[in-house]
């Protein structure tokens, strides 16, 4: 059974204010929503996984180390570049 002291410690913990006439609301709120919790964790279930239920799994490949770019080329066309990278506008 979830309490107003317990919404109240919620709140406090969570940084919010809670006005004491929402207080009794958020109680009812937050106790459907743990017992809707409950529901869902007490529903009877077949005892079958449900984990890979479409047999999926990862394609995996070997890295593959490959040449890349000098960073001189990369830099050739950036309209403003410092030492080995890329010079952006701070806009704020």
């Amino acid at each position: 059974m979830v309490t107003k002291q317990d919404v109240e410690n919620i709140a406090i913990l969570s940084k919010l204010f809670v006005a004491e006439d929402e207080l009794d609301n958020l109680t009812k709120q937050m106790q459907e929503i743990v017992s809707f919790a409950d529901a869902i964790n007490n529903a009877p279930d077949s005892g079958e996984e449900f984990d890979n239920i479409n047999n999926l799994s990862n394609v995996f490949r070997e890295d593959v180390v490959v040449p890349s770019l000098s960073a001189e080329e990369i830099l050739k066309n950036a309209p403003e570049q410092g030492e080995n990278h890329f010079l952006v506008r701070n806009h704020a």
